[in-house]
């Protein structure tokens, strides 16, 4: 069996590319045969197509309440990004350490990964629980098999820590993404006759009301504290229709996403998935509503039989709503000798677990959220460090006693 530092660890995983859409298997195969030189079992949760997979692996007893430690282990493209390094070879520099996935978020799962051989030998009192997922870069779509997993565990965790940058700082609250994709059909025909059905223009209108009703969330009072910026905000990002100026477009098509600040629940333990829905859907119901009342009864007295409008939800990051004083908080807050939890305005894979697994989740990681996605992406060695003692900090707790 080998022993890695944090830095070979993570110069290893930095080594596969794992960029959203391709594999990760190379990388799942790696960690599993890394724990398994241990002694440490790992349940590997394929996609359809197994091309990529989920990894669930545990050390310690098994009847007691543990603790999850969370990363995902895609990438975003670097594409025309200018680096000054391959992207995919660490390169240590001036207290930093470069590569796709430094930051976002492989320097976490090193830092666990290096960590494996000290809990294997501490006789932990209670479960680590090591979770890595595919898929989080493109709206968190892979990780459902295993939040499906750990909701059904018979003991389940006490706590989760998504490992996401946080520059070690505890996040107990993170806006939710709707990535939604809205098709316009209408009538083609010459521009001179008037007869068409214009798309493009019914396009318009939507995302006119989708500005307005932009402005709109700006003017209200957030539900919880801190976030910037403190309302939900709405973007159109993407829009295509039309094929000849002198030609009325008989179809358009406009992405756009909305993220949601989360909403107040007076029992967030036992009513998560209704304080969601009510907090978040709003948007979504409105729009829809807009559509039924006012844009389709105009395309159709224009052309009955071609005008429709389809709205499809592509994808759906949930709220981490804020627990406070539970068993997570409370623990990370402790282990990261902080007094006081924060918020952000990007998505995490914790409302996945907080919400479909049961358990309750907070964000803590090493690096910083500026880092991410740029070129020459790096995490500070510093921030390792913190991490490594972060997590040194948990052994002592864990394999002294489940109860604390």
């Amino acid at each position: 069996m080998r022993k890695y530092s944090t830095n070979d660890m993570l110069s290893k995983l930095i080594s596969f590319d794992t960029t959203s859409w391709k594999s990760n298997l190379e990388l799942i195969t790696f960690v599993t045969e890394y724990l398994q030189s241990y002694g440490v079992s790992s349940k590997v949760f394929f996609n359809a197509e197994k091309t990529k997979a989920n990894l669930l692996a545990s050390i310690g007893p098994e009847d007691v309440p543990g603790i999850m430690l969370s990363g995902h282990t895609d990438v975003v493209p670097v594409g025309a990004q200018n680096w000054s390094s391959d992207p995919f070879d660490m390169r240590a520099r001036d207290g930093r350490l470069y590569g796709r996935g430094t930051c976002d978020m492989k320097g976490f799962i090193a830092c666990v990964l290096a960590a494996v051989p000290k809990f294997m030998a501490a006789g932990l009192k209670e479960p680590l629980h090591i979770a890595l997922s595919y898929d989080e870069e493109t709206g968190c779509t892979g990780v459902m098999s295993l939040a499906e997993h750990v909701g059904a565990m018979k003991v389940k965790p006490r706590a989760c820590i998504v490992g996401e940058p946080t520059n070690m700082k505890v996040v107990n609250s993170h806006k939710g993404i709707f990535h939604l994709l809205t098709r316009i059909y209408g009538l083609a025909a010459h521009s001179s006759t008037d007869l068409g059905l214009n798309t493009v223009t019914h396009a318009a209108k939507m995302i006119i009301f989708l500005s307005d009703l932009a402005e709109e969330m700006k003017s209200r009072t957030p539900m919880v504290d801190g976030f910037d910026p403190p309302y939900t905000t709405i973007h159109v990002g993407r829009i295509k229709g039309g094929t000849a100026a002198n030609i009325t477009p008989e179809y358009c098509e406009f992405e756009w996403d909305f993220r949601p600040i989360p909403g107040q629940n007076t029992d967030l333990n036992t009513d998560l998935d209704k304080g969601l829905d009510v907090a978040q859907d709003e948007v979504l119901v409105r729009f829809n509503t807009y559509v039924q009342d006012h844009i389709l009864p105009d395309m159709k007295r224009q052309d009955k039989k071609s005008a429709r409008v389809e709205t499809d939800l592509l994808s759906r990051v949930p709220s981490l709503l804020p627990q406070s004083g539970s068993t997570a908080e409370t623990l990370v807050l402790a282990l990261a000798n902080q007094n006081d939890v924060h918020v952000v305005s990007y998505g995490t894979e914790a409302g996945i677990f907080q919400t479909t697994g049961g358990v309750p989740t907070v964000v803590c990681g090493p690096g910083s959220i500026l880092q991410a996605h740029k070129p020459d992406e790096y995490i500070e060695q510093s921030e390792l460090d913190l991490c490594d003692e972060f997590l040194g900090r948990l052994l002592d707790v864990i394999k002294r006693s489940g109860t604390k």
